[in-house]
């Protein structure tokens, strides 16, 4: 279940629409309905509240106004270790650590000269 301060992606008719961060969830006086703040990561910025069902926050198809709209958790993606990293780039350019053709040319140097 999403929960507070987590990243959400919202769908419009099956198509992605717009990032919001959940701001809070608090009950309504209706069982297993809440009110949902969502900031909207838009320029500009605007925060709406919407009154959603638990299941609603987890990710099923609801509608508004007639229009299919879901909210889609958004898990941060995995990022490989440097290792791995290095040897797919080796493995897209064709080189290898042990060429030296490459130089590293060190900015910090550049700006004292």
């Amino acid at each position: 279940m999403a929960v507070e301060n987590d990243l959400v992606l919202i769908y419009f008719e099956d198509k992605p629409l717009a990032f919001a961060r959940i701001e809070s969830i608090l009950p309504d006086s209706k069982k297993d309905w809440y009110h949902v703040k969502l900031l909207l990561l838009q320029v500009p910025l605007q925060a709406v509240t919407w009154i959603l069902k638990d299941v609603y926050i987890n990710g099923t198809e609801f509608t508004m106004n007639g229009k299919r709209m879901r909210l889609e958790k958004v898990e941060t993606p995995v990022e490989k270790k440097t290792s791995e990293k290095i040897q797919d780039d080796e493995l897209k350019t064709g080189s290898t650590r042990n060429e030296k053709s490459a130089k590293v040319i060190s900015l910090k140097d550049l700006k004292k000269k």
